[in-house]
């Protein structure tokens, strides 16, 4: 998992607005990249929609505001219709960008062992640097503290 102030691996990849967004493009906005596990999950869902409730904030500040799993953009098109979400969702379907994060992990649960999304969020300031990391996030709250970190750059 990369560190604060180190420069954020680029990418591109494919949104659900139908545009592939890449990190270097978006300069100088500071960027806000939530990592999760799987459309359609409860602690997935409701992360999803925090951000989605508060992304007229983000943008208010500055800021674009990005959720990224392994699933398709059609598994995304349904999230969003089905949860009503505003931020856009992209698509890493080989886990390239999840790998280069770090949040591509061995995981643990009902005791068998397996690879996956690790819920993580990272605040990319306008230079492209890694402003500050979340590692292994709980859901409740956490969309508005990353709104404050935004608003603190």
């Amino acid at each position: 998992m990369p560190d604060a102030q180190t420069m954020a691996p680029d990418f591109t990849l494919p949104s659900s607005d139908g545009s592939d967004v890449s990190l270097s493009s978006l300069r100088p906005a500071p960027v806000v990249l939530f990592f999760y596990p799987r459309d359609n999950t409860s602690g997935c869902t409701k992360e999803s929609i925090q951000f989605s409730e508060l992304l007229a904030d983000f943008q208010s500040a500055g800021a674009q505001v990005f959720g990224i799993s392994k699933d398709s953009l059609t598994s995304h098109d349904k999230f969003i219709t089905k949860q009503g979400l505003s931020v856009s969702l992209l698509s890493d379907e080989h886990s390239d960008v999840c790998e280069k994060f770090g949040v591509w992990q061995e995981k643990k649960m009902y005791g068998k062992t397996f690879m996956g999304i690790v819920r993580s969020t990272y605040l990319i300031d306008g230079n492209g640097q890694i402003a500050r990391a979340w590692p292994k996030v709980r859901v409740d709250g956490h969309a508005a503290e990353v709104l404050e970190a935004v608003r603190a750059l």
